[in-house]
Order: structure tokens, then C-alpha cells, then sequence
């Protein structure tokens, strides 16, 4: 489950419109993001970011050709929607 996430984070920061939303979003800088890389909140919180906006859930998902169902699993794996039952 951590690899998708870190996989995530790759695809995030290489897509520099991604990156830069994601910054500016999350107000981290990027030494609070290395800081952060092995914090399962933080995991799940990159996996959040995709899974917010389907456009980049199907082409996070297709970029490691996994289904999106995958990667919602993973961050609830990493506690994302904890109390969430939908």
C-alpha cells in the first residue's frame, strides 16, 4: 500500500500542474514533503489528493495500470476516510 502512494507522489511532482496544486493546497514546502515520506497520514493524504479529482485518480491508475478501486483501497489501507462508509 505504501508503494502506490509513494508511486503517487512521483506522479504528482513530476506533472508540474499537479505539483503545483498540490502545493498550494497542501501548504507543504518541499522539505516538509521528504520530511513527511514515511508518515501513513501524509501517504494517505497524497492518495486523497488524487482521488478528490477522478481525472487524476483514472490517470494516476492507468499510469501504473492498477484500477482506481486499487488505490481507494490503498488509502483507506493507510486510514484515509476513516468513519467514512460509502
Amino acid at each position: 500500500m505504501f508503494s502506490y502512494a509513494l508511486n503517487a507522489i512521483s506522479f504528482i511532482l513530476e506533472n508540474d500542474a499537479l505539483r503545483d496544486r498540490f502545493l498550494a493546497l497542501s501548504g507543504l514546502t518541499p522539505d516538509e514533503i521528504r520530511a513527511s515520506i514515511q508518515e501513513p497520514d501524509f501517504l494517505a493524504s497524497v492518495l486523497e489528493f488524487l482521488i478528490n479529482h477522478e481525472p487524476d485518480l483514472i490517470d494516476f491508475s492507468e499510469t501504473i495500470n492498477e484500477k482506481p478501486e486499487t488505490i481507494v483501497a490503498a488509502w483507506r489501507h493507510l486510514g484515509g476516510g476513516a468513519g467514512q462508509e460509502w
